[in-house]
């Protein structure tokens, strides 16, 4: 099958942009930025104040926000600019995104470049981007009524939409790539077993790494490996009902993340020894070694988010590579993928059975 390489590097241009989109998003978190804009307006939104006149008016409507009323009343214009620009540019890269898919879609789709199989595809792709948007929305007017702050919940669910989208593009782009040239076979079911159980640990991850962001539990227990003098504190368990200690304590919500983090250590390390043992292609190898390196590096990378009380640069790169082991993680599932049984048939029973019935 002929590859289609305009379709194929312009899906790889949506994944880009979406990594995009959540670096800027991390940072918009951090800089606590995401509450800076109370409007939502898909087209006049897109123009940000041009005069001090409009500038004044912007920072009138935030005044009235909790977050101005209840922690940045200090703040003049100036400051307020500051966090505003993060928040915009976010919200544009958004809808950057959705022209980028949207145009090249429909030239394609004119010049007949787009097969029956794949449309429903890429119309999901359309469909999780919308969802996205809106649940921007829905968690960023979660922190404009009562509270100066979004719930975490509908943080965890914005972020795993986005996970989800960079996923799903990812996968159909490799479709194309690799045009139905399957890795895997039936030796390799351990390790398909093993990539998939993998994914569903970071899975669980990526929503506790929301949780911890959210709760601002990073700021706690800034030890490790231990939680200040104990490997298990005692603030993890404090809480009653029990089960409210890891959905919103900033304790146990932070020793979930760190023993989740141990997890993927031994799944990763278990495949890598095994593969070291095991006839794979020079994709799977590569795969594997990629996710183990990943892994390491977000170890690292999170340990020391932790020590330092989260710093800006170090949060963002820390949730930029969570992204970047998502990815890898799909690669390798696509890689080891099975393809569909081949049913061979014994001509001679087949010929003998037509003379017969003859």
């Amino acid at each position: 099958m002929k590859r289609d390489w305009g379709i194929i590097n312009w899906l790889l241009t949506g994944c880009l942009l979406i990594f995009l989109m959540v670096v800027i998003g991390g940072i918009t978190r951090l800089t606590h930025s995401g509450l800076s804009m109370v409007e939502w307006d898909l087209v006049i939104g897109t123009i940000p104040p041009l005069s001090e006149s409009q500038w004044i008016e912007s920072f009138r409507k935030y005044q009235q926000t909790p977050e101005f009323q209840k922690i940045n009343y200090h703040f003049g214009l100036d400051e307020y600019k500051s966090i505003f620009w993060w928040e915009y540019i976010h919200r544009l890269i958004g809808r950057l995104i959705g022209l980028v898919f949207l145009i090249p879609f429909l030239y394609f789709l004119v010049m007949r470049r787009i097969s029956r199989k794949l449309l429903p595809r890429l119309l999901m792709i359309f469909a999780l981007g919308g969802f996205q948007g809106f649940l921007g929305w829905y968690m960023v007017k979660s922190g404009l009524v009562d509270v100066p702050y979004v719930s975490h919940y509908r943080l965890a669910i914005h972020l795993v939409a986005a996970f989800t989208t960079f996923a799903f593009t990812l996968w159909v782009a490799l479709d194309l790539i690799y045009a139905n040239r399957y890795g895997g076979n039936s030796a390799h079911g351990w390790f398909r077993k093993a990539i998939l159980s993998f994914l569903v640990i970071l899975g669980l991850q990526i929503v506790y790494g929301a949780f911890v962001a959210g709760l601002k539990a990073g700021f706690v227990y800034n030890t490790w490996p231990k939680m200040g003098d104990q490997w298990i504190a005692d603030g993890v368990t404090a809480m009653e009902p029990f089960y409210l200690n890891f959905l919103e304590g900033l304790a146990g919500v932070q020793f979930l993340h760190r023993t989740l983090a141990y997890l993927l250590v031994v799944v990763v390390a278990v495949v890598w020894y095994k593969s070291r043992k095991t006839n794979l292609s020079d994709d799977q190898r590569f795969g594997i070694n990629l996710l183990t390196a990943l892994v390491l590096l977000q170890v690292v990378l999170g340990i020391f988010t932790l020590i330092s009380a989260v710093p800006v640069w170090l949060g963002v790169t820390h949730q930029a590579v969570a992204l970047l082991l998502l990815g890898a993680n799909i690669f390798l599932i696509h890689r080891f993928r099975k393809g569909p049984e081949v049913v061979k048939i014994d001509r001679s029973n087949v010929s003998q059975e037509i003379s017969a019935g003859t």
